[in-house]
């Protein structure tokens, strides 16, 4: 497992800050040891809980171009048909995936294809898993083109979430099981799959990124 590239900056910040709180510490309560110990407890598990939300273990992708896999790790929220009204204009099979902050936050390709559209969309921070989060939250939507299907994904900032990182461009050639994005602390993802996909996972199931399959198409 290593740390993901998102989270330098951020954990750089963090560990300078914990360092300039525990000197002040030493000094001001020298004489008060367990105060000084309270300070470095709380910096240890600061620093651990930050550097466990910006973990990117290695996975292994299959790539099965009858397979939308899943973009991201959480718990399926919502399983319905919808009428997507920003790009594709038609009915569509909505899979929304919520991710904890304590899930891994990349986001992965659910299939291979060309970028045929991206918008990014400020926003409020709704809950993730308010039903308006989808078209009211700061979001980014990615379509994913190939000769036999497209699929839509939108990332979906939440209460906490409050950053969003798409690493797709219009255009672009994506891989399916490559990194589409990256969701800080806590949001959501949605994937609108064609009307004959056969969708494979149930309400609360835990999906992993990359390796779950969604749905057959």
């Amino acid at each position: 497992m290593t740390v993901h590239r998102e989270g330098y900056k951020i954990i750089f910040f963090l560990i300078l800050f914990l360092f300039i709180v525990n000197i002040f510490s030493f000094r001001v309560f020298e004489n008060y040891p367990a105060v000084r110990t309270s300070f470095l407890l709380f910096s240890l598990m600061a620093f651990f809980a930050v550097l466990q939300f910006f973990r990117s273990p290695g996975r292994k992708i299959v790539l099965n171009n009858a397979h939308v896999i899943s973009p991201a790790d959480g718990k399926v929220v919502a399983i319905e048909e919808v009428f997507e009204d920003e790009y594709l204009h038609e009915k569509r099979i909505q899979v929304s995936i919520f991710m904890s902050p304590l899930n891994v936050h990349s986001n992965f390709f659910p299939i291979s294809g060309s970028i045929t559209y991206f918008k990014y969309h400020p926003g409020k921070y709704l809950v993730a898993w308010h039903p308006k989060s989808s078209t009211e939250n700061e979001r980014t939507t990615v379509v994913i083109s190939n000769q036999f299907n497209s699929v839509l994904v939108r990332q979906i900032a939440g209460a906490v979430a409050r950053r969003i990182v798409c690493y797709a461009k219009e255009n672009m050639q994506a891989t399916q099981g490559e990194e589409l994005g990256f969701i800080k602390f806590g949001s959501r993802v949605d994937v609108l799959l064609p009307l004959s996909a056969k969708v494979k996972v149930a309400l609360e199931q835990k999906v992993t990124g990359g390796k779950t399959v969604l749905a057959e198409i």
